[in-house]
């Protein structure tokens, strides 16, 4: 892949980033590009752009707060941003202990932080907690932290809930405040685990959702917890030499049958449900070449032969996964998603306006091609809110050669 970043730049003003988010979610602009030509639309406007064969497929992870806050004796506050879980690895088991766990951190103040534990305490209802932080070992991202209180009848999860701040990406150069709680969270999180919004769902309300189903448009939901990873961006010249971050995702054989029976228009609600869509098609084809296929890694689909369809791919992993006697089909990928990669999942993907020199934007060039360009010169031209809190597009996959 010799690609370079520089090409995927664009001027940003600062003032186009929406810091906040809108009071209404479903009231954000809708860009909308089909076959060359674009037009502009309310997001409460999309049921009507859609046919009736519709397909949507949502990430309904749950962002945690992550970001836990501690003081020390002498003043000095430190933060320490929760990204996964070490021991135990599994999210949910994690989330689950009573007495102590350990997590793969990132630390704010790190020089303050010299030896010994942190300690804070947290307040759950008439019950005071003292929660300990200390140091286990280095890790390529950070450090290694082990929790650990003197309260069984709590877990993890419900100390992170009342100490912890939610995550908001770092680009809004605020503190997170009591909006984020709510918004920087779609209406249909569920499976907690992610350090980062889906913030293509970010859009949707009830009222829409309802107007979707009432006009026929199916709708399935997998996870894929988003890490901090999703905000790195692309710093090496060439593409070929940035290293892609890892994601876990998980999705039940139901849904698999459903996405794999649908012989309409399936439409992918954001670049993390793309990722696992893509993720799925390249493991049900290592499935049928009998190579591992739990884990894609970043060039997996450039260095396999990847003949089968998509409903095929999906019949490996839905055998596969049922001869192993689970409901779920669980993996992890570093996929990367970049011109001259073909798309075999979706016809269209609802996103926001992402970052220059990112392999979002990477992603969406490998949808639309040479044609990111003219959408992004008129949304900027239209005064369209960019990232995370920003506007969104239905943007229509280009018949490339």
């Amino acid at each position: 892949m010799n690609i370079s970043i520089n090409d995927f730049n664009y001027d940003l003003p600062e003032e186009r980033i929406a810091k906040y988010p809108l009071s209404q979610r479903d009231q954000s602009k809708l860009l909308h590009y089909k076959s060359g030509e674009i037009s502009d639309h309310i997001f409460v406007d999309l049921p009507d752009l859609l046919p009736s064969d519709t397909m949507m497929i949502f990430n309904n992870t749950k962002v945690i707060r992550a970001r836990l806050p501690f003081k020390k004796s002498t003043g000095a506050k430190i933060e320490i941003f929760c990204l996964e879980p070490a021991n135990p690895v599994d999210l949910a088991q994690a989330f689950a202990q009573n007495k102590e766990v350990i997590w793969n951190c990132m630390v704010g103040n790190l020089k303050k932080w010299k030896e010994g534990p942190l300690e804070t305490s947290i307040q759950l209802g008439e019950t005071i907690i003292r929660l300990m932080a200390e140091k286990v070992n280095k890790t390529p991202g950070g450090l290694a932290i082990r929790f650990s209180w003197e309260n069984p009848e709590y877990t993890f999860s419900e100390l992170m809930e009342a100490l912890g701040k939610t995550p908001i990406p770092p680009y809004l150069n605020r503190e997170s405040e009591d909006i984020d709680t709510e918004r920087y969270q779609t209406v249909y999180s569920k499976e907690q685990g992610s350090v980062a919004a889906p913030t293509a769902g970010l859009h949707f309300t009830n009222q829409v959702i309802d107007r979707l189903q009432k006009q026929g448009v199916a709708l399935q939901k997998l996870t894929l917890h988003v890490g901090a990873g999703t905000f790195r961006p692309v710093k090496s010249e060439n593409v070929a030499d940035h290293e892609m971050h890892t994601e876990h995702f998980r999705i039940s054989v139901e849904t698999l049958k459903n996405i794999r029976n649908h012989n309409g228009i399936r439409i992918a609600v954001g670049t993390t449900s793309l990722r696992t869509l893509e993720s799925l098609y390249w493991a049900g084809v290592l499935c049928h070449l009998k190579k591992p296929f739990h884990h894609i890694g970043q060039w997996t689909p450039y260095n396999t032969i990847g003949t089968l369809t998509f409903e095929n791919a999906l019949d490996n992993l839905i055998n596969a996964t049922e001869n192993s006697g689970k409901s779920h089909f669980e993996g992890s990928t570093a996929i990367i998603i970049a011109p001259g990669y073909k798309i075999k999942t979706i016809d269209a993907i609802v996103t926001n306006f992402h970052q220059p020199k990112s392999t979002l934007l990477l992603l969406i060039a490998s949808l639309v091609g040479e044609e990111w360009k003219k959408i992004y010169s008129h949304a900027l031209k239209n005064k369209y809110r960019f990232l995370s809190y920003g506007d969104s597009s239905l943007l229509w996959k280009s018949l490339l050669p």
